[in-house]
């Protein structure tokens, strides 16, 4: 019998699954070897407020080559793309000129600007992960392995959103492989949009905040300040309760407030200024511990607005893990689960953040109990843990697709080859 009788007694159907199995299989081995790369879209800059964005692709760095893109800065100088180095990401911001910028040629520039960018870096293997649904505008014609919509806040609620966020999100959702929300009541608001949507609330780097735990020497621009003291660290901006301070500070003007972090969108005359209020401006996220150290208090000071409606606070855990008492008022991701919990004091008028801060300071800084249970409540969660659960979503989702990529080809390919073989 001639080899050509032994091949085609046997269904070509056959023949593909055996060799689409094997090949598969040892591919799909080889390509573990070598994790694809993690190109991130963001609205946030990576020299800002050290957060979330930080917090997970710092690790995704450890296992694969991560490029955090921010969006473009206009100036008076060239077209060009700056990358620098940044705990093991390389963080690359495209500059354009001013007479570029119109958003028919930002996005034509931005789209060149980008395939230039993958060729020289030697970026073929990829996922594209998206903190900006805007950024769909000029990635259409990048081809992922796989696409990840990391949802952190309703950025449609914010000032000065552009209109078309809806619809590119829309885009994105269509687009998206695996959605993230960066709280639970925000996975409630999308699970409905996606096939896969899954809740990633605030976590926390517990080790450095329970530096704060132990009172060393104040930094300068706090060591002048009397107590008590009533904390925040973050972003001061539309979502920050202006009168809510204002009315606090102004009935207790004893008490001493200290507030860290840029100030945006908001003008800075419409905040509140008196004696007791201490804007000390951004600090890094290192020094952090120290400041919190000195505190009394830790406040959650957000305005119930649009902006806050699905806010997941990354300071909530941050403040428990070093041991402040917290306050704050009424935000879902807040009373649940840290207020249901009696982690943390919820309040919604001036009146009730007094009572909830003479409280905490009385009740919750020296009791054990208290502290013993924010410490077990914490030890469920970390950023090395949500960043691994996220890892094996990733990693499932590639691994399926490339499964069925190589399925496919090899099909094709034998299918070719017993064509050919009967043509023969």
């Amino acid at each position: 019998m001639s080899s050509y009788s032994q091949v085609s007694s046997t269904p070509a159907s056959k023949i593909t699954e055996a060799v689409t199995e094997r090949l598969s299989t040892s591919m799909l081995e080889r390509a573990r070897k070598s994790e694809p790369d993690l190109v991130c879209f963001s609205h946030l800059r990576w020299d800002w407020v050290y957060q979330r964005p930080q917090h997970l692709l710092k690790r995704a760095g450890v296992e694969r080559r991560v490029f955090f893109v921010e969006e473009p800065i206009c100036d008076n100088g060239s077209v060009r793309l700056e990358i620098r180095e940044r705990d093991g990401v390389k963080v690359v911001t495209p500059y354009l000129p001013e007479g570029l910028c119109s958003a028919i040629a930002r996005t034509a520039m931005l789209s060149g600007m980008l395939d230039r960018f993958f060729n020289d870096q030697g970026i073929r293997e990829y996922v594209l992960w998206y903190y900006t649904p805007m950024a769909m505008e000029f990635t259409r014609q990048l081809k992922p392995l796989a696409v990840v919509y990391d949802c952190m806040d309703e950025l449609s609620a914010f000032k000065g959103a552009p209109e078309a966020l809806k619809f590119h999100e829309h885009e994105l959702l269509k687009r998206a492989d695996l959605v993230f929300t960066g709280g639970q009541s925000l996975y409630e608001a999308k699970r409905e949009m996606h096939h896969s949507v899954r809740a990633f609330p605030s976590s926390i780097e517990r080790d450095h905040f329970v530096q704060a735990r132990t009172r060393g020497e104040d930094p300068d621009d706090q060591k002048r300040i009397a107590h008590p003291r009533l904390g925040f660290f973050g972003v001061i901006d539309e979502r920050f309760d202006i009168d809510l301070l204002d009315t606090v500070a102004a009935a207790r003007s004893h008490w001493q407030f200290v507030m860290l972090g840029p100030i945006t969108k908001i003008d800075e005359a419409l905040l509140p200024q008196r004696l007791n209020i201490h804007y000390l401006g951004a600090k890094p996220y290192e020094q952090l511990p120290k400041y919190i150290a000195g505190w009394d208090v830790a406040l959650l000071p957000f305005a119930i607005n649009e902006a806050t409606r699905y806010i997941s606070p990354t300071k909530t855990p941050e403040y428990l893990a070093a041991g402040k008492p917290v306050v704050s008022t009424p935000i879902t991701d807040v009373i649940r689960p840290y207020g249901q919990m009696d982690l943390v004091r919820i309040a919604s008028t001036p009146e009730e953040f007094i009572a909830a801060f003479e409280a905490a300071l009385t009740v919750e800084a020296t009791n054990e109990e208290w502290l013993e249970r924010v410490d077990k409540f914490l030890a469920q969660t970390s950023w090395d843990q949500t960043w691994a659960e996220m890892s094996y979503l990733i990693d499932r989702s590639i691994h399926g697709a490339r499964k069925q990529n190589v399925r496919a080809r090899y099909k094709r390919s034998t299918e070719d080859a017993v064509m050919a073989t009967n043509a023969a």
